[in-house]
């Protein structure tokens, strides 16, 4: 009996690290680093590319709902001033994104780097600092709508647990935090 507990135990474990296998083989043949899927996106986002250290979230979306409302805010830290949403939670650019038409951060990328959307360019509020109209809004593969602050479409990243937090700053040299003038902060 107790090897019976023993195997219906190990087999979900088996097949939770097999899934994390094929993530972390698809991620890497797409150039970047190999991570293990996030496991909770941030509010009003969904992730994007792979990174080099595992992300907190359990199940993979290329992108989180279209909140109703979304507000762009500068917090200040030892990056200097950079763009976070409502809450506090950081936004960065991915540089192959730089003069594409749509965002290139999809599928399993999109797992670990969730893009901020909205439904409308008029959800989109931003506080002291900020140029509205820097505000713009572009289609993803999935049909939804991404946030663009300057040229740049925005994204959280899912090893950001709390408010302010930059642990993808750098990542791969592709993700930066981006400034109040829409630029990434590469220092």
């Amino acid at each position: 009996m107790s090897l019976d507990i023993s195997r219906t135990l190990r087999l979900p474990a088996l097949l939770a690290f097999m899934a994390m296998m094929v993530i972390v083989a698809a991620c890497s043949s797409s150039g970047g680093a190999a991570t293990i899927a996030p496991s909770a996106a941030p509010s009003a986002a969904a992730p994007s590319e792979s990174a080099s250290a595992a992300p907190s979230e359990a199940a993979p979306s290329s992108a989180a709902p279209a909140a109703a409302a979304v507000e762009l805010k500068l917090a200040t830290g030892t990056l200097g001033k950079f763009l976070t949403d409502g809450t506090g939670k950081t936004l960065y650019m991915f540089t192959p994104d730089e003069d594409q038409a749509a965002p290139t951060c999809n599928d399993q990328c999109a797992a670990n780097w969730p893009a901020l959307t909205a439904s409308a360019a008029s959800d989109v509020t931003v506080g002291d600092g900020l140029d509205a109209s820097k505000i713009k809004l572009v289609t993803r593969a999935d049909g939804t709508q991404q946030v663009i602050y300057g040229e740049y479409p925005l994204y959280y990243f899912a090893k950001d647990a709390a408010a302010g937090d930059t642990n993808g700053q750098g990542v791969q040299g592709k993700w930066y935090v981006v400034n109040g003038e829409g630029e990434p902060i590469k220092s």
